[in-house]
């Protein structure tokens, strides 16, 4: 909206406060037929009004697209949000998903079902504690495969000065409809090799973290190439998965 439009926006706004200013002033002195049109005219009024404000507060209290609100550690150097749970994606979502199918440019669906009857997509936060503004909602129905995993890329500068002293976080907000055994694998290229370290995620907590120490992985610090993690679900067949956010937080350990 140009600096005209505004102004005469604003304008238009004053009137109409006076105008019902001056209603409000002269209602007991009104004949009752005017007043019947009066009252008409305010009720209409105030349900569009209220629909405003019901709209006006419901998006004013979901976190803001964009938002880098992370919460950090002490010794944090480096912390990250995949674009999922940062920003709207392209496809926002799919269904009958094949293995290997990617929503956004960070996140892959890998699994094994002969019938792929699962969806995902990316849904809104609005809870007063998200950070993130979006989420990633897994819908599985009939599941017959033996696995079935998220990958969630992270960008080049996971790896930029990534050494062995380096303990890598990768904290989530998890809801299921059901309880789901979870894993985190984080996967770690250098050169011809990957290092992958295994953690289960104690889903018994909507916000949780795992933690991996590189210091007792056999980790090339002069070839490092590329950092992904798995999300790993067992058994999650007629069940409903909402991981509201994902974060990634690098920082030295405490005796470097």
């Amino acid at each position: 909206m140009n600096t005209l439009q505004t102004f005469i926006e604003n304008w238009r706004n004053r009137q109409a406060r006076k105008w019902w200013e001056q209603r409000a002033r002269g209602v007991s002195d009104l004949d009752l037929d005017v007043l019947r049109n009066v009252r008409s005219d305010a009720r209409r009024l105030r349900d569009r009004l209220n629909r405003v404000i019901h709209q006006a507060t419901w998006r004013l209290t979901l976190p803001v697209i964009g938002s880098k609100a992370i919460k950090r550690i002490l010794g944090t150097e480096w912390a990250h949000r995949p674009e999922a749970w940062a920003g709207p994606i392209s496809p926002s979502g799919m269904s009958s998903i094949q293995s290997g199918s990617r929503v956004g440019n960070e996140l892959a669906l890998f699994h094994d079902c002969p019938e792929s009857e699962m969806t995902l997509r990316q849904i809104r936060n609005s809870r007063e504690e998200d950070l993130a503004p979006f989420g990633i909602r897994l819908d599985v129905f009939n599941f017959k495969g033996s696995f079935l995993s998220l990958a969630i890329e992270t960008p080049p500068e996971a790896v930029d000065g990534l050494r062995k002293e380096h303990i890598i976080r990768l904290s989530l907000i998890i809801d299921s409809e059901r309880p789901q055994e979870m894993f985190a694998r984080l996967n770690l290229r250098h050169g011809p090799n990957t290092e992958q370290i295994v953690r289960e995620l104690d889903l018994s907590t909507r916000e949780l973290f795992v933690e991996f120490d590189l210091f007792y992985t056999n980790f090339n610090e002069k070839r490092g190439e590329r950092l992904w993690f798995d999300l790993i679900f067992e058994s999650p067949s007629m069940n409903e998965i909402s991981i509201h956010d994902v974060t990634v937080i690098r920082r030295r350990r405490a005796n470097t």
